[in-house]
């Protein structure tokens, strides 16, 4: 699926129903999370039933299309089904027992193939339902004219703190062409640093929230000295959630673009399993964690693996800082040494491209443990030749390591 997005322009008349329609949409996902709670044992499919009974019993929820009903009802089993799959996987900690939504600046309503009319020259899209929205022209760089219509599986009307979007799921196989590069890389992410690779790249922490707290202080005092209930205070909100906005439009932006070039420019992508929940619990740390993004910068990394047909292994992190890339030794060193001394074979190196080293190691010795027709490699690269047990030319490869102990 690929998911364009556009920024919806009407009027305050408009906007006000596109609430409501928000809020009907919660109150049936809610609705139908309640009805799973009263009665266990129900299914996705008694869901799609109960939503007729919320139609009968409310008369403004009939206002709302059948289908964005079924969507909500879809959007509340996406969420049990989560909690059961975190139960049967045995996931540490809170098993992400659903929980009601409350009243938020951001929200959304999803619509299938009924209940919106998109016009012949793709600007503008007309809601039908019963709340009776209206027309309204779509501003974004997004051309739809290449698709049909019928491959429009869903739009969503989704609320953010600078105004209303639509986004359109259209059903399409993304797939790109990737130049054999016969390179391999090992990623570990840090504070100092965004990420450092094996080859000794590293690539600035942009720290996009430190930058901008003086803004958000400024904006938060704002809300603090209005009067609560009041119209300015209303403002002052507003302008408080465009400010996180943009720090997190800024972080996703930058995530995006980086794990893209990562992944184009590499055959192999080497990156560490880390629980960033745990690392978090850190009070010193939680905040330069959190603005890092090591997770968004993650997934992004996996998707654009799989766009590029290029493998992103996840390894271990276990002692991927203490071991010594070239020898294999346990080099102890606190979280403050940034530089690698090994005393056993005397190999200087920074600290996180000898940890890049290790990752990227981990990764193909794994690689190589698995069955010869699991393995999904291109003929000819350098990671073929790794396998088949030749010798490489990558500079990591050339390195000769004893066995742990």
């Amino acid at each position: 699926m690929l998911v364009f997005e556009a920024k919806l322009r009407g009027t305050d008349e408009q906007y006000v129903i596109l609430d409501e329609m928000i809020r009907t949409a919660r109150f049936v996902r809610n609705s139908c999370l309640r009805y799973w709670m009263d009665n266990r044992g129900v299914n996705r499919y008694d869901l799609n039933k109960y939503c007729r009974v919320l139609r009968e019993q409310f008369e403004w929820c009939k206002k709302l299309s059948a289908q964005a009903c079924q969507a909500s009802a879809e959007r509340a089993w996406s969420a049990i089904a989560r909690f059961f799959d975190n139960c049967k996987k045995k996931v540490p900690g809170l098993k992400g027992y659903p929980k009601f939504k409350k009243h938020q600046t951001h929200g959304s309503v999803e619509y299938k193939v009924d209940g919106w009319v998109l016009s012949d020259d793709r600007l503008t899209i007309t809601f039908r339902d019963g709340f009776k929205a209206g027309t309204f022209r779509m501003w974004g760089t997004r051309d739809l004219h290449f698709y049909q219509k019928e491959q429009i599986k869903r739009v969503r009307v989704v609320r953010r703190a600078d105004g209303y979007y639509i986004q359109f799921s259209i059903e399409k196989v993304r797939k790109e062409h990737h130049e054999p590069t016969n390179r391999m890389v090992g990623i570990d992410v840090g504070l100092n640093h965004f990420y450092t690779d094996s080859d000794g790249n590293k690539v600035e922490n942009p720290r996009f929230l430190r930058k901008s707290e003086k803004a958000l202080k400024r904006a938060q005092k704002r809300v603090s000295r209005r009067t609560k209930g009041s119209k300015n205070r209303l403002k002052a909100v507003k302008q408080l959630g465009r400010t996180h906005l943009k720090v997190s439009r800024r972080r996703k932006d930058f995530a995006v673009k980086t794990a893209r070039a990562l992944v184009q420019s590499a055959d192999l992508v080497a990156i560490e399993d880390l629980k960033v929940p745990n690392m978090v619990k850190n009070h010193h740390l939680a905040k330069s964690i959190s603005d890092a993004s090591w997770t968004l910068f993650r997934q992004w990394l996996e998707y654009f693996g799989k766009v590029f047909d290029v493998p992103v292994i996840a390894v271990a992190p276990h002692y991927t800082s203490q071991n010594c890339s070239n020898c294999g030794q346990e080099v102890k060193k606190a979280l403050s040494t940034r530089t690698h001394k090994c005393f056993h074979c005397g190999y200087v190196d920074d600290r996180d491209v000898n940890a890049a080293i290790n990752i990227l190691m981990k990764a193909l010795q794994g690689l190589a443990q698995l069955p010869r027709g699991t393995r999904k490699v291109t003929p000819g690269d350098e990671m073929t030749r790794c396998l088949e047990e030749e010798t490489p030319k990558s500079k990591v490869a050339r390195r000769t390591r004893k066995p742990h102990q």
